[in-house]
């Protein structure tokens, strides 16, 4: 029901929300630590776009039947809409705690990784779930540098590295 090239079309789609969001929320804390992280979570959202972007160059040109591919199209639309899942309605400026940040950033990136198994039982090709198992290995990675920061209790280097 789903081509590899709207899972990836939403994948770009997410990451340009949580971008979006993460640099929003890094201009509303006043705390320039919690600052410096928004910054670090927007640049690795900006990171895995691209990462998508590239992964949608590699994308094998598939036989499309229109009328599925019209039904998936607006499947997705109506499900994802603007929303950036649970951070939209986060208020950033209340945040000043180090933890509370890392916990709620873990959120939306496990709301994504849900979002992305949940596309999973609607897949029956075998090349479009080895594509979307990529870029749930991709959220995952990110989920454990964010458990590890929340862990260290710390701020990550301007370089991304955990």
């Amino acid at each position: 029901m789903f081509t590899v090239g709207e899972i990836i079309d939403l994948a770009i789609r997410i990451e340009k929300n949580g971008e979006k969001v993460y640099r929003k929320a890094a201009e509303e804390v006043s705390d320039p630590s919690l600052s410096a992280l928004l910054e670090w979570l927007a640049d690795e959202e900006l990171e895995h776009e691209k990462w998508f972007l590239r992964l949608r160059e590699e994308e094998k040109t598939e036989e499309k039947i229109p009328q599925f591919e019209d039904m998936g199209k607006e499947i997705l639309r109506g499900v994802l809409g603007d929303q950036a899942f649970s951070m939209n309605d986060a208020d950033f400026s209340h945040i000043d705690e180090l933890n509370d940040l890392l916990s709620l950033s873990l959120e939306f990136e496990k709301d994504t990784i849900l979002f992305y198994e949940m596309l999973g039982d609607f897949i029956d090709d075998e090349d479009t779930n080895r594509q979307l198992a990529k870029i749930i290995e991709e959220e995952q990675r990110h989920v454990e540098h964010l458990e590890g920061f929340l862990k260290k209790g710390k701020v990550p280097e301007r370089d991304g590295a955990p």
